[in-house]
């Protein structure tokens, strides 16, 4: 039994990473076309490499890009609303592999998308010491569909998704270093006969810094890591306080919103803005960025208090204002625009690409064809993970259990910002930012079902069935819905029988 719970440890997360690795980089490079916002990222990526700033394309440039015609683009500017980390990290692959090659334009995306599986099963040991639940969790993600077409499309959403679980694992760890540290501290103060009052103000907070550099990655690839930074902040102060409380620290509130909370801002703030500003050095350093020299022109420039901001500055500032007035603002219908009170439900996922052939077009030999991406999250996953997610918030009250409050505070971050904006022109592929925790969630109930060592042998065994059921059936689902997140040619009639709601046209 020993000998084969050892070789578990060692195959299982192996396995799941070549998985993982496989329904990712398998036929990566088709369809050879740029798929949905591909056409945004993959072009800006491209001249964001070649100018330093993201420039304009001629009209109907995607099908000569596509075709290997990739230096028809201009040095005049363009107005782009997103951060450029993520299309970095997206030109990395085209100037190793070539601009006209579409496999390079996925491949750093597909990367990102592997290590995420890897990422979470290191989260899921740490949460829940078990390397079995950990193999479940990465298992899980490397199967969803959701988490497949994410990470073979070259969009920003996986990158966002990547980031911020770094920082979500940063801070599982800041957790246990606080704890250890705080009572270290107390136990030598009560040696030497001294009755704190207050509790110390710990500077030296490693993972903490760690996390402020992740969650300004995450905003460095779009401006909804900052929720991830100011909800973890939060979570933070809260966990400092309650530890305080835990060690029986006098005036552990004040101590904790007094003290530690602004060392933890210092923290975790400045090395985040800091890294939101050095993606940004391509437009800096060069002069053809759109609004780069904006404060230079007639009547622009700040004045009074603020007039020896430099130019370079007050350009930047104007430009993430009228970013922010954009993405505010954005209400153009689409046809895949999720109301995010529907994201849960999977009630509209994102048609990704769609081709349509009749007999003899495109190697069709049936009276119909299709060619389908769309991200659709496996359905047996994602409906169980929010019916978890339900439960988890019912045992947070009933319990108290600090792995829940952390998995939900994931959720927190990377969900409940977007009920804001209800009538925002916003689609079901942003879930996969806040996805982990979900599946994160469903592991947690997982390992509820399958029991503790300590318990009823006959109850252990009835879980371990029901969880190996569950896990049978999701990885059936996931062959079935496979070809609808890969682009593979299968017969009309095939793709209908995927449409399980009459909204997943």
């Amino acid at each position: 039994m020993l000998r084969t719970q050892s070789w578990f440890r060692a195959v299982g997360p192996l396995a799941v990473m070549l998985l993982a690795s496989i329904l990712r980089l398998w036929n990566l490079g088709s369809p050879n076309t740029l798929v949905f916002d591909e056409t945004f990222y993959v072009k800006d990526a491209w001249t964001l490499f070649n100018n330093g700033y993201e420039s304009s394309w001629p009209e109907n440039a995607d099908q000569q890009f596509a075709s290997g015609n990739t230096q028809i683009f201009s040095t005049d500017p363009s107005f782009v609303v997103h951060p450029p980390l993520g299309k970095w990290l997206i030109a990395l692959g085209m100037a190793a592999f070539g601009a006209e090659n579409s496999w390079s334009w996925r491949i750093v995306t597909a990367i990102v998308g592997i290590l995420a599986v890897g990422l979470i099963m290191v989260i899921a040991n740490k949460l829940f010491n078990s390397v079995l639940l950990a193999t479940v969790a990465g298992f899980l993600m490397a199967i969803d569909g959701h988490a497949i077409v994410m990470s073979r499309i070259a969009l920003l959403d996986n990158y966002v998704m990547f980031f911020a679980l770094l920082g979500f694992g940063a801070v599982l760890m800041d957790r246990q270093w606080h704890q250890s540290r705080l009572a270290a501290w107390l136990a030598e103060s009560r040696e030497r006969g001294d009755e704190p009052t207050w509790g110390p103000t710990l500077w030296w907070r490693p993972w903490l810094l760690a996390a402020g550099l992740a969650f300004g990655l995450t905003s460095s690839v779009k401006w909804s890591g900052l929720y991830f930074l100011a909800a973890f902040g939060v979570y933070v102060v809260v966990v400092d306080a309650l530890a305080r409380r835990r060690a029986g620290v006098p005036f552990w509130l004040s101590a904790a919103l007094l003290k530690q909370a602004p060392a933890n801002f210092l923290l975790m703030v400045p090395i985040a803005i800091v890294t939101f500003l050095v993606s940004w050095t391509g437009w800096f350093v060069t002069s053809g960025g759109y609004y780069r020299n904006w404060a230079d022109s007639d009547g622009a420039a700040w004045t009074g208090a603020l007039a020896w901001v430099p130019h370079s500055l007050q350009s930047f500032w104007h430009y993430q204002v009228a970013a922010y007035t954009y993405h505010v603002g954005l209400q153009s219908p689409h046809p895949y625009q999720a109301n995010p009170l529907t994201w849960l439900l999977m009630i509209r996922p994102t048609s990704m690409y769609y081709l349509g052939s009749k007999n003899g077009e495109n190697g069709c030999t049936f009276d119909s064809c299709s060619e389908a991406i769309t991200s659709i999250g496996n359905p047996i996953i994602w409906w169980a993970a929010t019916a978890a997610l339900i439960y988890l918030v019912y045992r947070l009250a009933r319990y108290r259990e600090w792995q829940v409050g952390l998995i939900l505070m994931g959720i927190v971050a990377g969900y409940l910002p977007w009920l804001m904006y209800l009538h925002r022109t916003v689609f079901q592929f942003y879930t996969i930012a806040f996805e982990p925790y979900l599946l994160l969630g469903l592991t947690f109930v997982i390992g509820l079902i399958l029991g503790k060592p300590t318990d009823d042998p006959e109850r252990r065994k009835v879980g371990g069935r029901v969880v190996v059921v569950f896990l049978v059936i999701a990885t059936l689902v996931s062959a079935f819905y496979f070809p609808l997140w890969t682009g593979i040619q299968t017969p009309f009639q095939f793709w209908q029988l995927h449409i399980w709601l009459p909204s997943w046209r």
